[in-house]
């Protein structure tokens, strides 16, 4: 009779929830491949997987044994379907930004108002007023990067509201600009799913606390460690290995389900602090454990940066950013002290699963936060996202306003067909960059939402260089010349294609060209002079730079990213046998 593996917080067995989850995403077509397959001290493991089709989609899991890494890795994965994420930073082409619905079925779309106010039925009167709290965020800026449907207006998802039961409508650009992965889960059950997500959002929020507010925590005792004897395990390894290994409570004085374990590595000096959160002690301070080592060996723990002493630096949006990445922000040297700001609470808030999240609920309804909810079920497996506005953001709310990832809706259109188009269409485009207040070193297909492999054209396509290449095509040669002295100072392009623009430079500040034929084709190569020639001369515009396409069908990795997409649509197959 074959034994099945139970870990706490979870409410099937890893055996039964893999099988589960493995045969579900057969039928919808996705093969999984695992790689990186790592337990690097006693007790910790993790795994790399990766959609056979469609490499884009991936996920990373961890946990205190093979079975848990790979049940952990395959719940993110059925997350970032259920919820989309894997698509969030991408455009969906227009194929499918003009169907029925784009993201959800449930969807509901919202026309532009003619004075750009947002429109009424949006959100709440709480929310209006936490999100725009000056009226002066334009509402065509709401219109979602996914769809680019300027025309067709603001999409938005439904979120029910927990205290009672209000539907919200949540544009999709909100979420996607704001609130990125935090707040997501799947999992066996409505419940189990739930209360990840609620303590994902407690972990990263007082993480952000602790980090900011350069709190020293308080220690947690050895015997209390040796409770848990495949913790104590893991940890007695890395401090074998020679690391300094802290392991420190973070629920300031028991109020928080919040764990952290530090790693202080000897040989440079790195500080890299893992947090984990669960209402259970046991679990979270597993998670903080498993989450340092998630996806690392030990030789790969160098490099982290030191502690540091200025303020402003470790409270910077950036830093604080980074930590939610991948934990390598700089953490203050108050952090590392020992005489720590809260005494240690020995605490464990529930010991089911419905505790636990009504734990969670309560805790957060006692700091005076909505929580809102949205269900996501399509793919026979429980999925949701959990938005508890004021304490799940990862990015500023002013990001709305100043880094709104909807800019390139105004010069996608242009761009798609950018091979065909006319001077007067160059010019305009070139007029729009450079009013947008977009960074000459921003990437184009960052701003695009575009899928493109790493070594192309497209992918190292800067604005700065997209500029030379527009005024080039117009024949404007002061601004081409700005453009060629930017490309001469960043660099950061393929060494052929830059040395064309300094070829282009050197052509356009010679009066007579034609008498340097020779210096010139000894400089730069015939090949490298016949092509700044051909730019500069106006025979030849947007070299390197393939058609792109209404769908993106020029990117042939976009187009599996789309293939995938369509995949949660289709109606659900039996696998083929042999695949």
């Amino acid at each position: 009779m074959q034994t099945e593996s139970f870990i706490p917080g979870k409410d099937a067995s890893l055996e039964t929830s893999i099988a589960t989850m493995t045969q579900k995403l057969a039928a919808r077509g996705f093969f999984l491949d695992e790689s990186s397959w790592l337990n690097p001290a006693e007790n910790i493991w993790s795994v790399h997987m990766r959609d056979r089709d469609c490499p884009l989609l991936f996920t990373n899991g961890k946990g205190a044994s093979e079975l848990a890494a790979r049940a952990s890795a395959l719940g993110e994965f059925f997350e970032r379907l259920g919820c989309h994420y894997f698509w969030t930073h991408f455009y969906l082409g227009e194929t499918r930004a003009a169907r029925p619905f784009v993201h959800y079925p449930q969807e509901r779309w919202f026309a532009p108002t003619d004075d750009g106010t947002w429109p009424k039925e949006l959100l709440n009167p709480e929310l209006h007023a936490y999100y725009n709290p000056d009226s002066d965020i334009d509402g065509s800026v709401m219109v979602d990067l996914n769809s680019g449907n300027v025309d067709r207006g603001i999409c938005a998802l439904p979120y029910t509201r927990l205290r009672d039961g209000e539907i919200t409508w949540f544009p999709v650009n909100l979420i996607g600009n704001l609130y990125v992965s935090n707040g997501m889960s799947a999992g066996n059950t409505k419940l189990e799913a739930r209360t990840q997500a609620l303590s994902e959002i407690f972990e990263r929020h007082v993480k952000y606390r602790i980090i900011s507010e350069g709190l020293c925590l308080p220690d947690v005792p050895e015997d209390v460690i040796a409770r848990y004897p495949g913790i104590a395990a893991g940890v007695k390894a890395l401090r074998d290995a020679g690391f300094g290994i802290l392991v420190k409570d973070a629920s300031l004085g028991g109020h928080y389900p919040v764990m952290n374990v530090t790693l202080l590595h000897p040989k440079d000096q790195g500080v890299f602090p893992s947090f984990g959160a669960h209402p259970r002690f046991e679990i979270a301070l597993e998670r903080a454990l498993t989450e340092l080592l998630q996806g690392r060996s030990l030789a790969s723990l160098e490099n982290f940066p030191e502690a540091g002493f200025d303020m402003d630096e470790i409270t910077a949006v950036a830093n604080l950013e980074i930590h939610f990445v991948d934990s390598s922000g700089v953490v203050s040297w108050e952090f590392l002290g020992e005489e720590p700001d809260y005494q240690f609470a020995d605490w464990n808030f529930s010991t089911t699963t419905q505790e636990d999240y009504d734990w969670l609920c309560a805790c957060i309804a006692a700091e005076d936060r909505d929580v809102y909810i949205s269900d996501f079920e399509e793919l026979d497996v429980y999925a949701c996202r959990i938005l508890v506005p004021g304490m799940s953001e990862i990015y500023p709310v002013e990001d709305l306003q100043w880094e709104n990832n909807s800019v390139g809706n105004e010069i996608r259109p242009a761009l798609v067909r950018l091979n065909e188009l006319e001077d007067d269409e160059c010019q305009r485009l070139l007029d729009d960059l450079q009013t947008m207040n977009l960074g000459d070193e921003r990437p184009l297909w960052e701003i695009l939402g575009l899928a493109v492999p790493v070594g192309t054209t497209w992918k190292e396509l800067r604005v700065g260089e997209l500029k030379t290449l527009l005024a080039l095509a117009i024949g404007d040669r002061e601004a081409a010349r700005e453009g060629c002295d930017w490309i001469h100072h960043y660099r950061q392009m393929n060494h052929a294609r830059w040395l064309v623009y300094r070829c282009v430079e050197a052509l356009l500040n010679l009066d007579e060209p034609g008498e340097f034929g020779r210096s010139l084709t000894l400089l730069y190569g015939a090949q490298t002079l016949r092509q700044a020639q051909a730019l500069v001369d106006g025979k030849e515009r947007f070299f390197g730079l393939p058609m792109l396409g209404p769908d993106f069908e020029g990117s042939a990795i976009h187009g599996t990213l789309l293939a995938a997409y369509d995949k949660l649509f289709a109606p659900q197959a039996t696998p083929p046998a042999t695949h």
